[in-house]
């Protein structure tokens, strides 16, 4: 079985609240644990818990060295630490209403490489980055380093593709890309016709809640709808339509992102309070999504330098960075301050 294959067990297991082993240890997703798995998992003794770096910094139990966040951070169990005090642990949404009881003790991560690991699966499965952990093997078993190591964009292949007239083009196509890590499939939209130059291309994240359901707190869907427009307006051009919801964070982790911005934190607070990256993108996908279309040279369309930095060092050359110019509204004025402000945007 590939190492793909592996992970994307791995991921359905941790969704179900089935431990899953990384190295010589064996973790348990505190979101999808209950009860009766926290005992099944406890056995004779009681299992600890570990945490991603920026969670730690947040409940000041690591240190934050030049504003970059701890590796993962080994909380040993006290008594009084049970299911529910282990979900306060990792959900930053009740740290206003349920004030921690503390103090917590720490000790060294005995596999740092396999912690790392386990919280790059709670990623990919669009879990908070927090596990009960304790020594021995599990029924599904990976190994550390390939965990790590792995690249969706490696596997990634086109499923399939058909002619897609849109409302900005009626001349466009639709492809769609599959790997093997999971079932969700990004998508290109090819709208005119190439004539050898280098297409204007954008990369969107999806956004349900912009994309969708016309949320004003972000500016996704104007964006979406710019985005098509320019492309037919240049001639041709690609639309990738990436499957990195929440900047990589998942649906769920994007609405407790929102709750926390309901309590005053800006985007990048939310996402480190949370446990994660500011960013958790992969733009690997969309370079290799470039490549199997035939376009190693465009013009991309961003306000986001680091896009274009992510496709150069993945070896797609940038031509020329276009800006995508769109109003606010009352709603996202702080949001798109953050993005200048905190992200780097510029047009």
């Amino acid at each position: 079985m590939s190492a793909g294959q592996d992970i994307a067990r791995a991921i359905d297991a941790l969704r179900r609240g089935w431990p899953v082993g990384v190295g010589t240890s064996r973790f348990l997703a505190v979101e999808t644990a209950d009860d009766a798995s926290l005992a099944a998992f406890d056995g004779g003794e009681r299992a600890d818990l570990v945490i991603s770096g920026p969670r730690a910094v947040t409940l000041k139990l690591a240190n934050q060295l030049d504003g970059t966040p701890t590796g993962p951070v080994h909380i040993l169990r006290s008594p009084w630490i049970d299911l529910n005090e282990a979900l306060a642990i990792a959900d930053p949404s009740r740290d206003l209403a349920t004030p921690m009881k503390g103090p917590f003790r720490t000790a060294p991560i005995a596999e740092p490489a396999a912690a790392q690991a386990a919280l790059q699966l709670a990623r990919l499965a669009g879990l908070l980055p927090a596990f009960f952990i304790r020594s021995g093997a599990a029924d599904l078993q990976l190994d550390a380093e390939a965990v790590l190591a792995f690249n969706e964009a490696d596997t990634l292949s086109i499923a399939s593709r058909a002619r897609l007239p849109v409302a900005a083009a009626e001349r466009a196509e639709i492809i769609a890309f599959r790997s093997d890590l999971d079932a969700t499939e990004h998508v290109a939209l090819l709208i005119g016709d190439p004539d050898g130059a280098p297409p204007l291309v954008r990369l969107h994240s999806e956004c349900l809640t912009g994309d969708i359901l016309g949320s004003l707190k972000c500016d996704c869907g104007p964006q979406l709808q710019g985005a098509l427009a320019a492309i037919a307006a240049s001639g041709w051009g690609l639309l990738l339509y990436l499957r990195q919801e929440g900047r990589g964070i998942g649906l769920i982790n994007k609405l407790r992102a929102y709750a926390l911005q309901d309590q005053g934190f800006d985007t990048v607070d939310a996402n480190l309070r949370l446990g994660f990256a500011e960013d958790e993108r992969d733009f690997q996908v969309a370079a290799a999504m470039l490549r199997l279309l035939g376009q190693q040279r465009i013009r991309l369309l961003t306000n986001n330098p680091a896009k274009a930095e992510a496709l150069q060092a993945a070896g797609i050359e940038v031509a020329e960075r276009v800006p995508l110019q769109i109003a606010p509204n009352p709603h996202n004025t702080a949001y798109l301050d953050t993005k200048k402000r905190r992200s780097g945007h510029q047009l």
